[in-house]
């Protein structure tokens, strides 16, 4: 509750700052003045709704205007974005203006209305295309070359699924059709890489009952990412997915055998996890042949420095969402080592995935959504 009331004084702050620039900035008559006023307080009252659904409402009645909320998040970026940028050039004009003694108010109020029509059409077209891009994750499909793959798991073909975040925008449907997209990809191996869900498991739970049908002959594998503990609920949310049919890997590895050859598939937690849930590398690796390769599961790319220094030949990633709206994308590379694709940290080779889902609005703008299908190659 202290976090709601929190964003909600917040986003209250950011819509007085549209009122004062798209309504009081542009002289705008009534009754639009009213009719935009009116719009900002509805939109807030249903974001609020968005960022409470699934840990303090049900989405069960939430979803729908949760969606709508969480959408109308979106918006507000670009406007913010929009705004600032239509303030630096009546800024500039304001200064040129000055230089030459002219007054530059006319000019400024024809530029500031021209501007802020713009900004808000583009910001609706581009949340109402990336609405459409992200309602369906598309497959990708990558070779991934390593030196120490046994022959025997040559061409293997491993689906990895991460950032579901279902709960206030996405429901059960949603968790469905990924789970149809996995299984008809045929694929040998399932990793499911953390942040499916957003929410408790008591209001959310029953939405990832498809999982079930997941299947693998080499099996199906999951590791926790950061929001699976924003609520509370990350031991159980792990449990939940054991019930499903999937193994966990709380910082420990199995032994995945082909054709009469094995590798490890190692799972570490989520790098941000509380107590008693923090990542260890060194508990998942303990005891194994060094000679052996590893695929390690982590949500988040920067858990690769320490993978490379363990000599982890393989880790899979989600977690950066490839920034989910542009330009948010640019911010990634501030806080994590690749963004997304296959790359390299140190000795360890590393895919990121930009994710099946979105999180908060329920849209990807320049960052489509992705069931990535990797087929390993021992070269």
């Amino acid at each position: 509750m202290t976090r709601l009331l929190a964003f909600g004084t917040f986003l209250a702050l950011v819509g007085l700052v549209l009122h004062l620039r798209y309504v009081r900035g542009t002289r705008m008559p009534r009754p639009y003045s009213r009719v935009i006023d009116v719009i900002l307080v509805v939109f807030w009252v249903l974001a609020l709704i968005g960022i409470g659904s699934g840990e303090l409402f049900d989405p069960a009645w939430a979803r729908v205007p949760a969606f709508i909320g969480l959408s109308w998040l979106a918006v507000v970026l670009y406007l913010v974005l929009g705004t600032a940028l239509v303030g630096l050039v009546t800024l500039g004009i304001r200064v040129v203006m000055a230089v030459r003694h002219r007054d530059s108010g006319d000019v400024r109020l024809r530029v500031h209305r021209f501007g802020s029509a713009f900004v808000a059409i583009v910001s609706v077209v581009a949340v109402g295309y990336g609405l459409f891009e992200a309602a369906s994750p598309r497959v990708t499909r990558t070779t991934v070359s390593l030196d120490r793959l046994p022959e025997q798991f040559d061409g293997t073909r491993v689906a990895l699924v991460s950032d579901l975040h279902v709960g206030p925008a996405r429901g059960r449907g949603f968790v469905q059709k990924v789970v149809d997209d996995v299984n008809a990809q045929s694929p040998d191996l399932v990793i499911l890489d953390g942040d499916l869900t957003d929410g408790t498991v008591e209001l959310v739970g029953s939405a990832l009952e498809p999982l079930r049908e997941l299947f693998a002959p080499l099996g199906v594998f999951a590791v926790s990412g950061n929001h699976e503990f924003y609520a509370g609920d990350g031991g159980k949310w792990l449990d939940r997915w054991d019930s499903l049919g999937v193994r966990v890997l709380r910082n420990e590895r199995a032994a995945v055998t082909r054709s009469g050859a094995t590798i490890d598939v190692a799972g570490i937690n989520d790098a941000t996890a509380p107590k008693p849930y923090e990542p260890d590398l060194d508990a998942a690796l303990a005891g194994r042949d060094p000679n052996r390769f590893v695929l390690l599961l982590a949500h988040q790319p920067l858990q690769a420095f320490d993978a490379s220094d363990a000599g982890v030949d393989l880790q899979v990633s989600g977690h950066t969402h490839a920034g989910q709206i542009w330009p948010l994308r640019y911010l990634v590379p501030l806080q994590q080592p690749t963004v997304e694709g296959l790359d390299r940290v140190g000795s360890t080779t590393i895919y990121t995935t930009r994710g099946a889902g979105a999180w908060g609005p329920p849209v990807r703008v320049g960052a489509p959504p992705e069931i990535a299908m990797l087929e390993l190659s021992s070269r």
